[in-house]
């Protein structure tokens, strides 16, 4: 596989517009509710989308660190951004980890032509269940698809999707179009950040799939063992926190800048002159400088890795070390992050809270990220990983039975949305 990647020098010579244009029309964006389409389409015209391809499927093959890099520059940008293309970044990372010649060469090649890949993964039910199902269809080339997902992140601006389903045997990953007969995308994410991830509800009703697009086979009831995706996932989030901190040093800085009136100041003053702002923005500087520095960090564990297993010499403990590596960055970065978008409102007065800035745009969409992963959890797993050496064992469904897919009735009242016993507490679980 091709290594070679491009200088850092172009590749932000070669973003640097098209993040310039998309942070232009955030607040626009935010202040409407307005779904990023022309930023997303922006992305995958330019090529970003496909940033991690291998050169030889048509893309441009960049380490880990720097798509990382660039990652955090896009979040900057827009914090929504690298969130809806984030399953979209793991399904390439799984494909470089698992996937054989043949998948990469249809759908990394499909990636490299600017087409994406939103996910359907997660459930609001009354335990941690995968309830889509995969069943037979008359056609022996063809399945039928069937149920409801939420989180679907990215999902209403991608072509493809990539379900969490299961059959009368494992959980699969099944890849279906977005626009094929009996899918349906509902932009109802109703979280107070994040708000044009269009992390809403995903249904598939009776939709033929073709065998050829189920993509693998997995214990969704097992821990994830021997892989960088729970990391990457997680880096994601951090990089996107990274790019937050660095648009909370930017906004302070232009805020202070323009303002000619000081708190208890009679007539015109700078505020830029003033050794107490001068505190506020040096410590908004480190915010941004150690959260950026952190996700360097884990950027280069994961590639070290990566680099070991295409080498054939990458061990069980060196993707736990990374896991946990990732874990430990999780709960700094999270602090961090959410200091400075608080911070930040101690440049100005009440000014700083107009609604025309949207400020608090930055602390929303860090607590929403924040949320998204038990830091908590996380932070506890450390701890007995360096007392006791033990392995995470975070496991994301039940197992599966036959019985599971043989309840046509629930089937069809999930996607049409008649409870069933089985629903009446369908809600109850909000984290992903």
């Amino acid at each position: 596989m091709t290594t070679s990647a491009p200088a850092d020098a172009a590749l932000y010579a070669r973003f640097a517009e098209i993040f310039e244009q998309i942070g232009k029309g955030t607040i626009e964006r935010e202040q409407g509710r307005e779904l990023a389409r022309d930023a997303v389409q922006s992305l995958k015209d330019s090529g970003f989308t496909a940033l991690r391809v291998p050169r030889e499927y048509g893309g441009s093959g960049v380490s880990l660190p720097q798509y990382f890099r660039l990652l955090t520059r896009l979040g900057e940008a827009d914090s929504n951004l690298p969130q809806i293309i984030r399953a979209h970044s793991g399904f390439i990372e799984q494909q470089l980890e698992a996937g054989d010649d043949a998948t990469r060469e249809r759908w990394l090649g499909r990636i490299a032509k600017g087409e994406t890949i939103g996910a359907a993964t997660s459930e609001r039910t009354g335990s941690t269940h995968n309830s889509v199902t995969v069943t037979p269809d008359a056609d022996p080339g063809f399945v039928l698809l069937n149920g409801e997902k939420y989180y679907s992140t990215g999902t209403l601006y991608s072509e493809w999707i990539n379900v969490a389903a299961h059959d009368a045997q494992t959980d699969l990953h099944v890849l279906v179009r977005s626009d094929a007969p009996g899918v349906a995308r509902t932009d109802d994410w109703d979280g107070f950040g994040q708000r044009l991830t269009a992390s809403g509800t995903t249904r598939f009703d009776n939709v033929r799939v073709p065998v050829d697009q189920i993509l693998s086979r997995y214990k969704a009831s097992e821990p994830r063992r021997n892989s960088l995706l729970t990391a990457f996932y997680q880096t994601v989030h951090l990089a996107t926190l990274a790019g937050i901190a660095r648009a909370v040093l930017r906004d302070g800085v232009a805020f202070v800048q323009g303002r000619t009136r000081t708190f208890g100041v009679a007539g015109q003053s700078s505020p830029r002159d003033n050794p107490l702002v001068h505190r506020v923005v040096g410590r908004l500087a480190s915010l941004a400088y150690s959260a950026e520095a952190l996700v360097e960090s884990v950027a280069a564990a994961l590639d070290r890795v990566h680099r070991a297993r295409n080498a054939g010499v990458a061990t069980t403990a060196d993707y736990i070390a990374v896991d946990i590596q990732a874990y430990q960055a999780q709960q700094i970065v999270l602090e961090q992050v959410l200091e400075a978008a608080t911070l930040l409102f101690e440049v100005g007065g009440a000014s700083a809270t107009s609604e025309a800035r949207r400020l608090d745009r930055h602390w929303r969409n860090a607590r929403v990220i924040a949320s998204h992963n038990p830091a908590i959890q996380r932070e506890a797993a450390v701890g007995n990983y360096h007392l006791n050496g033990s392995a995470p064992e975070e496991r994301f469904s039940l197992s599966h039975s036959a019985a599971d897919t043989a309840t046509p009735a629930f089937k069809q009242g999930a996607v049409h949305g008649e409870k069933s016993v089985v629903q009446d507490d369908a809600f109850a679980r909000t984290g992903r």
